[in-house]
């Protein structure tokens, strides 16, 4: 959030350049730019013979080693920030993990390449696979892959390092990605030192990793910007959790941007500014200074009740993949975790995760939100991305193939494992389980029958769980909103999936740039879908909640409080600006606001009417800066 600079002009005949990118971290910074890892890492490409193998692999196990230890000393580095060491654990674990370890022995003894080539082929391979899925979000697992390359690359020349004086030396912990991950993904940082700088400095690479963002901790870094990436990337979510402002997702970056540059980022708008001139400059140290205000207030308040302006309690839960994330989100004052995403567990692997590696996660999930509910849902994916644990053929649609309940259905015995597992860490706290993309009755009856199963193998064995486990579907099929007062008579809970809810109710590719106008959460059609929902749920006393991303834009967020929601799940980060836009609003102006919406024809007068009624007293929070007074 930092601003500032000893230079206030441009080079002489140098032009002013705005580019535009994704906000991924809000604030607004300046600073000099410092263009760093623009070219990968150079690996020999050499066959070896047989007599070699052994010697190529110790090698290779000698740089996963080498990694570890820098990663190690990355997460001292950042010291208390948890949210980011855990993330840098995640990191460590997937250097070791097995399936990487499988792939490159592969390359080493049946292709005969050396060690550094086999780790560049396996890592490459792997992040194809990542970058060609439908989810954003696992697309973005890809860049993972990348780090990794970089960093196991770099590691075969690195020196040898001295281990430490006891295995109690590193924060880390040294067991595998299988056993506390469960994700066959693996990142590292650009490899090299990041240089010493002098001065606010604002880093330029194609790519940052969570460890190179770790290391801004004790350097004068006051923002960066990327080529790729997205809000949801791990690097913008460390981005977020050190609140270091920064872009990403800049097309032709580097070839813009050279070092020594001076420039301004908004990550507040996405912009950044090249070569900006003083009235660029002071508009931007005004709009850091605002912003800083308000993100003052926000933090400051984060803990506070979640409430609206007339007194009514509103909870706020947090979305999210990874336990750092939890960790994360009991630090922006989530009130549980409505959404746990459990496919990462699942993919790229040459077998499912075991029960009691599934477990461990969970666990660990459920310990740090205690007393808190944890709301886990069974793995939401397609047979595309299953390929090498389940072996479904390739389809023409996989969005609407055998992916979610439909997978877990077809392999009850992968599916009774990872029941299991969440029945046995719903000892530790309180757990929900909640099925995703049900489209009929008998989906919900058989998890249902499932589960039960699942709790008696668990209490045959003598293991600890909960009495009880509410079970409850997500509605984000068209079908499921339809028939949605049969499962509201059998489901103990609904969550509204509004991400897909919306993709499959407009017929629209969500993941398409050209197609985004159309999959507007404001869409009429989605509202009456979204309100015969909670009607239901009122019908049936069966709590409703919402999980989309919907939730955590302020203006849409008020538009459910009319509409009747109670119950917010959202990225972690976004829950102090959702909790004050609750504050500033009664529940009869939301409603006064959500009947007129229901009357409207186009997602476009929807929009407008909100606006209208709410825009004028969030200005702050739209804008992300505290207004001058």
């Amino acid at each position: 959030m930092a601003s500032g600079c000893r230079c206030d002009s441009t080079a002489p005949g140098a032009r002013m350049e705005t580019l535009r990118g994704i906000a991924g971290s809000p604030g607004v910074a300046i600073g000099t730019a410092v263009v760093v890892g623009a070219k990968r890492a150079e690996h020999p490409r050499r066959r070896v013979g047989s007599g070699e193998v052994k010697a190529e692999l110790a090698r290779f196990a000698a740089a996963v080693e080498r990694a570890q230890g820098e990663l190690r000393d990355m997460a001292k580095r950042v010291g208390d920030h948890r949210a980011e060491a855990s993330i840098l654990e995640a990191y460590l674990l997937m250097l070791g993990d097995e399936a990487l370890a499988d792939a490159v022995e592969r390359q080493v003894t049946e292709e005969r390449r050396c060690a550094e080539w086999a780790v560049a082929v396996a890592c490459d391979a792997i992040a194809a696979r990542f970058a060609s899925l439908d989810d954003p979000y696992l697309r973005e697992r890809s860049h993972d892959l990348t780090f990794v390359a970089e960093r196991l690359l770099r590691a075969f020349s690195a020196p040898p390092k001295e281990p430490p004086s006891s295995p109690d030396a590193s924060p880390l912990s040294t067991r595998s990605l299988s056993e506390l991950q469960g994700v066959s993904v693996l990142p590292a940082t650009l490899g090299a030192t990041l240089p010493r700088f002098s001065g606010p400095t604002i880093l330029v690479a194609h790519d940052l990793s969570p460890a190179d963002t770790a290391a801004m901790v004790e350097e004068p870094v006051v923002g960066f910007v990327t080529e790729v990436g997205t809000r949801t990337s791990h690097t913008s979510i460390m981005a977020r959790a050190l609140e270091i402002p920064a872009v990403v997702g800049v097309s032709d970056l580097l070839q813009r941007v050279s070092t020594g540059d001076l420039i301004v980022i908004d990550g507040l708008r996405g912009a950044v500014i090249v070569r900006p001139g003083p009235v660029e400059l002071a508009e931007a140290r005004a709009r850091a200074e605002r912003h800083v205000a308000l993100a003052k207030e926000l933090a400051e308040a984060r803990h506070r009740a979640a409430q609206t302006k007339d007194g009514i309690r509103v909870s706020l839960r947090a979305n999210v993949e990874l336990p750092a994330e939890a960790i994360l989100a009991r630090d922006q004052g989530a009130e549980g975790i409505g959404l746990y995403r459990t496919e990462f567990l699942y993919i790229d692997r040459t077998s499912p995760p075991s029960e009691e590696q599934q477990f461990e996660i969970f666990r660990a999930v459920v310990e740090a939100l205690r007393p808190k509910p944890v709301t886990l849902r069974t793995f939401d994916i397609g047979g595309d991305k299953f390929v090498s644990t389940f072996q479904v053929p390739p389809e023409m649609n996989p969005m609407l193939g055998l992916r979610a309940v439909r997978l877990a259905l077809s392999r009850p015995d992968v599916f009774l494992e990872h029941l299991r597992a969440m029945v046995r860490a719903s000892a530790y706290g309180d757990v929900r389980i909640m099925i995703p993309m049900v489209a009929g009755l008998g989906e919900l009856r058989q998890v249902r029958a499932l589960l039960r199963r699942a709790q008696e193998q668990v209490r045959a064995r003598g293991q600890p769980c909960a009495d009880e486990i509410p079970l409850g579907v997500m509605i984000e099929v068209p079908a499921a909103a339809i028939m949605v007062d049969h499962f509201a008579r059998e489901a103990a809970f609904l969550s509204l999936g509004t991400n897909d809810l919306i993709q499959y109710a407009l017929a629209v590719d969500r993941t398409s740039r050209s197609l985004a106008y159309l999959a507007s959460p404001f869409d009429p059609s989605i509202l009456r879908l979204i309100s015969k929902v909670i009607q239901a749920g009122q019908d049936f006393d069966r709590p409703v909640s919402i999980c989309g991303a919907m939730a955590s834009d302020p203006l849409a967020a008020l538009l459910l409080l009319g509409l009747g929601i109670r119950d917010f799940s959202m990225e972690a980060a976004a829950i102090p600006e959702i909790k004050e836009t609750l504050r500033r609003v009664t529940v009869a102006e939301a409603e006064a606001v959500a009947a007129e919406a229901l009357t409207c024809a186009t997602a476009e007068e929807v929009e407008c009417c909100v606006a209208a009624a709410f825009a004028p007293d969030l200005y702050d929070l739209l804008t992300g800066e505290r207004e001058a007074k």
